[in-house]
């Protein structure tokens, strides 16, 4: 393991740029960071509220989920997120210019709904994008989840599964027919058959909203953000026990790789052969690499 940087303030939604530096939102700064080569560390736009899940967009934009903003508690030399801030801003997709910072708000809502909690995020090859709406939580109440696709050019934007139970990572398989989505308190990880852009096969009754069931562990591990490596196993950042649990397409567990912070909060693929792992340690404030006995999928963008 190698530490790229530290001292990041709860470090998510790492995306390697096109010249191999990256990208990363820090929750509890409420910015869009970039991270060099050398580790060294340059806030590229100030967002607020609680940018999360990030991803490069075919206009060489980041596309940022926020969601909202959290209220925050230190313990034990870790930083955890608890309920919905007091000065929470609303949910919303933002779309930040690389070179210059300027930041706009693509979508706020569905309908007559606001977005709530935006989570995570994923191109399609049709150039529109899956996210997931983790919903907020209260001291005696929470939103319900849900999964939605958009254009990224602002103009379209709909409700694809709604409820869930908080609903985190999403990631497509290598040939854009299957959606994955990783569920946080309840640790499972669920597949739908992709029909077209936005649009998901539904399994029959009694399987919830429709999805097959992947895997669910069998201790104490909550879910977070995955990634897709090339062969179409599934590499979920795991909570609590702290690591990367790797599923297997057809379902069930391939192996768990342990990583000492109860925050491994997400994962993603670099290197010239797409065989780095970047995972962002979150409650220690650090991103890492290290060496990926597979290659990760190329994402689209």
């Amino acid at each position: 393991m190698r530490t790229i940087a530290e001292n990041l303030q709860f470090p998510e939604g790492p995306l390697v740029l096109p010249d191999g530096t990256l990208v990363l939102v820090e929750i509890r700064r409420q910015t869009l960071t970039h991270v060099d080569r050398n580790g060294r560390q340059r806030v590229i736009a100030k967002l607020g509220g609680g940018p999360n899940g990030a991803a490069l967009g075919p206009d060489g934009a980041v596309y940022v989920c926020n969601n909202g903003g959290f209220r925050w508690r230190d313990h034990e030399g870790l930083s955890i997120p608890g309920v919905q801030a007091d000065d929470y801003s609303g949910g919303r997709i933002e779309r930040v210019d690389l070179d210059s910072g300027r930041a706009e708000v693509l979508y706020d809502r569905v309908g007559e709904h606001g977005l709530r909690g935006p989570n995570d995020i994923v191109f399609d090859a049709h150039g529109g994008f899956w996210f997931t709406d983790l919903g907020k939580h209260r001291h005696r109440d929470m939103d319900n989840g849900g999964i939605y696709y958009a254009k990224a050019d602002g103009s379209s934007i709909t409700e694809v599964v709604y409820p869930m139970n908080r609903p985190n990572g999403i990631g497509l398989s290598p040939d854009g027919k299957t959606l994955y989505v990783a569920e946080t308190q309840n640790a499972r990880v669920w597949a739908w058959d992709v029909t077209g852009p936005g649009a998901l096969a539904r399994e029959p009754f009694p399987s919830p909203n429709g999805a097959r069931l992947i895997h669910t562990p069998d201790s104490f591990r909550m879910f977070d953000s995955l990634a897709v490596e090339a062969n179409g196993n599934v590499c979920v950042a795991t909570l609590m026990e702290g690591g990367i649990s790797v599923c297997a397409p057809e379902g069930g567990l391939v192996e768990f790789v342990p990583f000492d912070d109860p925050f491994t909060t997400n994962i993603c693929f670099g290197g010239d052969d797409m065989q780095t792992a970047y995972i962002t340690l979150s409650g220690t404030g650090r991103l890492v690499a290290v060496d990926w006995p597979r290659p990760g999928l190329v994402l689209n963008a």
